[in-house]
């Protein structure tokens, strides 16, 4: 590899020199951590924190957008199919609820992307971070409530509603401790 930069004499011993060693920019406004023993700092000024911040609930709601199409483009398909007839009327009210939900948790998902063309160089960035934050924990929510009813719904189906219910219930403890349990005793830890 040929280097651009001719080598100086503490460089070529393989040492770097105090000035090569890039150095954070501090903003007096960067508070110090919450906890003494806390060592994870960012020293970055609001408007980059807004900035990363809205930059991660883009990248959570892009993997939670794509669970909750696929499972909308299923419940879509379920109505045309021939033996819809059969369902019962509870699977039918369960198939309308869950539907609905997932059509539901896919505006929520969605939402952010129209806030941002509609706020978009407002300077209204937190309030668009505040925004997407609340619709992708709705959207969540919705799409854990329709994962639930696809569930319960394709269990009644083949096998009984008693079935259907004690797997739900699984699931939906499975679900309530890595989706809330974990994450706040981990937010909550010492």
């Amino acid at each position: 590899m040929v280097d651009d930069v001719p080598a100086t004499p503490s460089t070529a011993a393989g040492k770097a020199r105090k000035s090569d060693v890039p150095v954070p920019e501090t903003d007096p406004d960067d508070e110090p951590p919450e906890h003494p023993d806390q060592h994870y700092v960012r020293h970055e000024s609001e408007a980059q924190r807004l900035d990363r911040n809205y930059n991660e609930l883009l990248q959570e709601l892009r993997v939670a957008q794509a669970g909750v199409q696929i499972l909308f483009a299923f419940l879509l398909t379920i109505a045309f199919q021939p033996r819809f007839a059969e369902l019962n009327t509870f699977q039918q009210d369960l198939y309308l609820v869950t539907l609905t939900m997932s059509a539901l948790a896919v505006v929520c998902f969605v939402a952010p992307v129209s806030a941002h063309r509609l706020m978009f160089r407002r300077g209204v960035k937190d309030s668009l971070v505040t925004f997407t934050g609340r619709t992708a924990t709705a959207g969540l929510v919705l799409l854990g409530l329709s994962v639930l009813g696809g569930v319960m719904l394709v269990v009644d189906w083949i096998l009984n509603l008693t079935a259907s219910l004690i797997l739900t219930g699984g699931i939906l403890v499975f679900a309530l401790i890595l989706w809330v349990v974990i994450p706040v005793s981990l937010r909550n830890r010492d």
